[in-house]
C-alpha cells in the first residue's frame, strides 16, 4: 500500500486547508487551547474505576487527554487534573483510538 499514492486535495494550499473552499474550519472551539503536558486521572462508577492518562493541551472549557486505551471511558466521568485542587465532572465531545476531547461542567 506504501506504493500507491493518495489522492491530492485540491483544497490545500501550502500545506494547510484554504478557508475560502473549506466548508469545515480547521478550529471549531470557541477557545484555543494551551499546551499543557499533566496527568490526569478520570472517575466513574462512584469512584469505583479510575484510568491515568496524559493531558496534552487544555482551557478553562476543556482538555484534549492521551490514554493507551480509551474503550472503557464512558461518555461521562469525574476529571482530576496533576496541579489543579479540584476534581471536575466533564463529558467526552470526541474520541480516537488513544485521545478524547473533554468539555468541562
Amino acid at each position: 500500500m506504501s506504493d500507491m499514492k493518495r489522492p491530492v486535495d485540491e483544497r490545500r494550499a501550502g500545506g494547510k486547508l484554504a478557508d475560502a473552499d473549506c466548508p469545515f474550519p480547521s478550529e471549531r472551539r470557541a477557545a484555543g487551547r494551551e499546551d499543557a503536558t499533566r496527568h490526569a486521572r478520570l472517575f466513574w462508577n462512584h469512584g469505583g474505576c479510575m484510568l491515568l492518562g496524559v493531558v496534552l493541551d487544555q482551557n478553562a472549557h476543556g482538555a484534549r487527554i492521551r490514554f493507551g486505551d480509551i474503550c472503557a471511558v464512558p461518555d461521562a466521568f469525574y476529571i482530576e487534573i496533576e496541579g489543579s485542587d479540584r476534581v471536575r465532572p466533564a463529558v467526552i465531545r470526541w474520541r480516537s483510538l488513544t485521545e478524547i476531547g473533554v468539555a468541562f461542567e
